[in-house]
């Protein structure tokens, strides 16, 4: 015994928490085992673990498992080189004693003339047969670890304390202390149990009191309800575990109740067998029992049960204390219906002791704050619109910190679009004065055009009150900031989508709400009061000050989305001409007047007509009618370009005069035989980036699989590179975000930056097709996509330094074959969008770095005891799938 010995050198003490924590475990296992009652890997554990309890499984668990022989079979299977476990249920074996033999051999080992003369040897050994001053030296002992004492440790600690040895077969028969002390079992083996002392009034005066600890059906003896009783007076006693956040992955809750904006009360929607078990046992337990009784010594805080509708029974908090009359909230929800209250008032008669055993699953209800509103925390109307948005619904979350009480953000993702619930309660603290609505039909004169977007649609600023206070507000915050010799104070550490901030634009601060968050550094956000869209650093934001925070949050945007009347003329769309047009006349006139013909709710946009002054109000003279009647509304024909038999790019195209395809400016035009003159802007004096270093043969080398198709083609980045790329990716998003669009003439095989998915990417064109589409390859993630030509700019010099990151791989030690849409699945689980070890064999070299091909094996290192290598279970599974065929 080992385990037993090192424990009593050392005096382990183990605490009460751990222990249950170890049932729990146990109790998990078990209860995956019942659902794979035809094995399951040992390596695999941790993952199922994971995604059915959202917590991690300890390695020292893994390596316990042979020796809980009543939670599960180990039978250990070669796997290729590699040796693993088979876990099987638990057979049904009695608990282990030791034989009459050992035990005779363990007497005669004690001398007995050091043995504690207060055992009464001769007699048969039970409670009342230990003397009353022995089973006293053992309360003394406990006494001391309150939170618990291994059985196997009180041997050692008896002997040093007492000087005399202490009758090792009692560990053998624990229930001979059961008068004195509490046994709880953490396995079927006698001696691995957990001791604590009773309260010393629970004690019987001659410490004969035989109350043998007895299990029926998971509930406590007597004697543990006795100890219990005295832990329900004291409700600091009662330790449960704390809810795990998911690490990763999306994460669905309801919300519950508030009392203000930082004690929102949520639960996750996930529904568990082990929460559906505990309801269970506890309707069980409080329904059948007549031995239950009601709580005594109610205080504050105190955890109780409660028997509610539906014959259901809750696990309850107790909130606060009004004569016979309690208001209690609920921990956990054996079910959820609208009109169920999260926390109601009971009378102290339907108040029950909550027991041990039910304090083993965290609560399934906790408590978050929601980020953007903290200062706002009590304002009663913001308190009242988050309650009427959230209470009883479902919306996804966005975790930003995990603490005690996590920082969130609510997402609505019913309709078709998310709303983000944080953002959007935050409109409640507008002030509703400064607020402009525009009328139908009504004029208006000195309006500001302050952006225009590709869809034709744009925000302008009208004369108002609110246009005024903002203009107050700014000024403050400049002669502020003005006297302020260090701003970075103010640096926004925390960004999030909605949240509101400063950001210095033409000399001036502007508020800006965070759109899209790029990177760690780079972020998308919207102008409050001109509309503008633009990708800036995080670093160039800043907080509002927080005695400015209210003001500036209390007035509404100053922008108004609005769109130009009657346009697009029946071609359903806004041809890039027709916008660059529109831009170029409205942004270089100071104002404007208008005129609202229709207002669209839904959409939040008004149709209007825009005049320049002198023009107004005559409507033929319109900028509505002036771009209408322009020639700006067709569409360029398809054009068609094929790749010439050297290589070079020759053009066949329908328009008589176009002899390349030109961006300017967001818009195709069409480029006359001059532009051929030009130097092509795809030519770089730095053409290509040095190739990709490679580990040598045989070596090995920490890789991420960004693309697995099958295990003849897969996508490998070097691991110690992918910060320098996340860095080169956050700098093509800030150069380009604000950088001028330049005229691009397209050639095949030529390196370029696209934009795909609101990220700038390194490509090499790879096929020219007609809609002014392109097909393209990812030069650092290994995907083929199709781009639009106006999502497409020159690549800098700057940002071909470093070597293309993609690795094109093929696995070693299988034979290379057509690959099934099984055997493909299974690979691709095993390795795509992971952390793996290379161990390259060879490498088919080319001219291009991008078309250079390496064999290599991949190796799992994840597991802490077993290396995978990813060969042996393809070919494990082409075995197991030709069986299937």
């Amino acid at each position: 015994d080992n385990l037993n010995t090192s424990i009593a050198e050392t005096h382990t003490v183990a605490s009460g928490p751990s222990a249950a924590h170890v049932n729990e475990v146990q109790s998990r296992i078990k209860e995956i085992l019942s659902k794979c009652s035809s094995g399951v890997w040992v390596s695999k554990m941790p993952q199922i673990y994971r995604e059915m309890y959202w917590e991690e499984l300890s390695t020292a668990v893994l390596r316990q498992l042979e020796n809980w022989p009543h939670v599960c079979t180990v039978e250990k299977v070669h796997r290729g080189d590699q040796m693993d476990g088979l876990l099987y249920p638990a057979k049904k074996i009695p608990p282990i004693a030791k034989s009459d033999t050992e035990q005779e051999k363990a007497c005669q080992n004690v001398t007995s003339s050091k043995v504690d003369p207060l055992l009464k040897p001769n007699m048969e050994t039970t409670p009342a047969s230990l003397s009353s001053d022995f089973k006293q030296k053992v309360v003394n002992i406990l006494l001391k670890y309150s939170s618990g004492l291994w059985a196997n440790a009180l041997p050692k600690l008896y002997q040093d304390t007492y000087q005399v040895k202490f009758p090792e077969d009692i560990l053998n028969n624990l229930e001979l202390l059961s008068d004195v002390c509490i046994v709880d079992y953490v396995s079927e083996i006698p001696r691995k149990a957990i001791l604590y002392a009773k309260p010393q009034r629970r004690i019987d005066e001659n410490l004969n009191v035989t109350e043998k600890v007895r299990r029926h059906d998971g509930v406590k003896a007597t004697a543990e309800q006795q100890y219990e009783e005295s832990k329900d007076q004291h409700p600091e006693n009662i330790t449960v575990p704390p809810l795990i956040i998911p690490s990763e992955g999306s994460v669905s809750v309801m919300v519950l109740e508030l009392k203000n904006t930082n004690e929102v009360l949520i639960r996750q929607v996930y529904y568990s067998s082990a929460q559906e078990q505990m309801e269970d046992d506890m309707k069980a337990y409080y329904s059948q029992n007549s031995t239950v009784s009601l709580a005594q010594s109610l205080s504050v805080g105190q955890l109780v049960a409660v028997h509610a509708e539906e014959d259901a029974w809750l696990r309850a908090r107790i909130i606060s204390l009004e004569d016979k009359k309690i208001k209690a909230s609920n921990c956990f929800f054996w079910h959820l219906k609208k009109d169920l209250k999260q926390s109601c008032i009971l009378d102290t008669n339907s108040v029950y002791k909550l027991q041990k055993q039910f304090n083993s699953l965290p609560f399934q209800a906790a408590k978050c704050k929601l980020a953007g509103l903290e200062v706002f925390c009590d304002d009663p109307v913001l308190v009242k619109t988050v309650e009427s948005q959230t209470c009883s619904k479902i919306f996804a979350v966005e975790i930003l910190e995990k603490s005690d009480i996590p920082l969130l953000v609510l997402y609505d993702t019913s309709g078709e679009d998310d709303i983000n619930i944080n953002a959007t309660c935050l409109k409640a603290l507008y002030d509703k004065s400064l607020e402009l609505h525009l009328q139908v039909d009504a004029l208006y004169t000195n309006v500001r055009v302050t952006s225009v977007f590709s869809d034709g649609s744009l925000y302008c600023q009208v004369p108002s009150k609110g246009l005024s206070r903002l203009s107050e507000i700014l000024q403050k915050l400049e002669d502020y900031f003005h006297y302020k010799t260090q701003t970075s104070e103010f640096n926004v550490s925390l960004p999030f989508c909605g949240k509101i901030c400063l950001f210095p634009s033409k000399g001036k601060w502007a508020r800006v709400e965070i759109r899209i968050i790029h990177t760690r550094r780079a972020l998308d956000v919207q102008f409050m009061d001109t509309g503008t869209v633009a990708t800036v650093k995080v670093s160039e934001l800043r907080e509002i000050p927080p005695q400015f925070l209210r003001e500036v949050i209390a007035i509404p945007p100053q922008a108004i989305k609005c769109c130009l009347a009657d346009l697009p003329p029946n071609t359903g769309m806004w041809t890039p001409d027709a916008v660059l047009w529109l831009r170029d006349t409205v942004m270089n006139c100071p104002e404007f007047s208008m005129k609202v013909v229709k207002q669209d709710g839904s959409k939040g946009i008004a149709h209007v007509y825009l005049f320049a002054p002198e023009n107004f109000p005559d409507m033929d003279h319109s900028v509505n009618r002036q771009i209408k009647n322009a020639d700006l509304w067709k569409h360029q024909k398809d054009v068609f370009l094929s790749v010439a038999p050297s290589g070079t790019s020759s053009t066949k195209v329908t328009s008589d005069t176009v002899s390349a395809l030109r961006l300017t400016s967001g818009r195709l035009e069409k480029s006359f035989s001059d532009s051929a003159r030009e130097p092509s802007s795809a030519v770089s004096t730095i053409d290509m980036p040095p190739p990709l270093p490679l580990s040598k043969t045989g070596e090995l080398m920490d890789v991420y699989v960004s693309v697995a198709c099958h295990p003849g083609h897969f996508i490998v980045q070097p691991w110690k590179e992918l910060h320098n790329l996340e860095a080169l990716m956050e700098e093509m998003i800030l150069y380009y975000s604000r950088a001028e669009e330049k005229p691009v003439n397209i050639e095949k095989n030529k390196l370029y930056a696209a934009k795909i998915e609101n990220q700038w990417y390194r490509v090499i064109i790879k096929g020219i097709l007609r809609n002014g589409f392109l097909s393209v390859y990812e030069l650092d993630y290994g995907k083929h996509e199709f781009v639009s030509i106006e999502k497409v700019q020159p690549l800098m010099d700057t940002f071909r330094k470093l070597p293309f990151q993609a690795i094109t791989a093929q696995l070693a030690g299988v034979k290379s074959q057509q690959w099934s849409e099984e055997a493909s699945i299974v690979f691709r689980n095993l390795v795509e969008k992971k952390p793996l070890v290379a161990q390259i064999q060879a490498v088919n070299e080319s001219t291009n770095s991008w078309d250079r091909k390496i064999v290599t094996f991949l190796v799992d290192t994840s597991l802490p005891d077993t290396d995978i290598w990813i060969h042996d279970f393809v070919s494990q599974s082409l075995v197991e799938f030709s069986k299937d065929d």
